[in-house]
């Protein structure tokens, strides 16, 4: 019986280049049983990856503009423009305060001695016109703060739109103020009605 013998033979030995890279082994085909591992072109996907977001990060920069914060002040100021413009129309607490003082120094003021005419312009006359002054201020500054930014150059349509919307309210605010103030919309009523 023959038997026949096969010898194993060790692989070549490759030779390893250490210059501080650990194990890496050069000119040396994998060995048999070993996975290979696929090999990549110069240029490897992980390179352009990098590039990619490189170049993603310069777009980004260059979208945002270094003026683009003074486009958020002026549409903050539109929106503040509009809240004063709707607050000088439906009345401010400071306004109610204002009114009630006033009411309270006409009733001092006409405690004993006052006529009824004279009570009716001190207690609510006064009341009334301090109402409107305060509204009135309010308006007046909505205005002011929505022409400004109406007049303020290359802005967004949304905060021209919204500015535009502060100087209506404020500008109603103001009319309505001055024609309550000189009792234009309504007089007060005498004393023999």
């Amino acid at each position: 019986m023959d038997i026949k013998t096969t010898e194993k033979t060790e692989p070549a030995e490759t030779t390893e280049k250490v210059d501080g890279e650990a194990g890496t082994a050069k000119d040396a085909g994998p060995l048999a049983g070993e996975p290979t591992e696929p090999s990549e072109p110069s240029g490897a996907p992980e390179d352009s990856a990098e590039e990619f977001d490189g170049d993603l990060d310069g777009d980004l920069d260059e979208e945002a503009p270094a003026g683009k914060d003074a486009g958020i002040g002026a549409g903050a100021a539109a929106v503040v423009s509009a809240a004063l413009g709707a607050v000088a129309l439906t009345g401010t607490w400071t306004g109610k305060v204002v009114s009630e003082r006033e009411t309270l120094v006409g009733q001092i003021k006409t405690s004993g001695s006052g006529t009824p005419a004279q009570q009716i312009s001190e207690i609510y006359g006064d009341a009334w016109h301090s109402t409107a002054l305060v509204n009135g201020v309010f308006a007046l500054l909505a205005l002011i703060v929505a022409v400004t930014v109406l007049l303020l150059p290359r802005r967004p349509a949304r905060v021209r739109a919204v500015a535009a919307a502060g100087a209506v309210l404020g500008g109603l605010g103001v009319l309505l103020s001055i024609g309550t103030y000189f009792d234009l919309f309504l007089s007060l009523p005498t004393a023999g009605s």
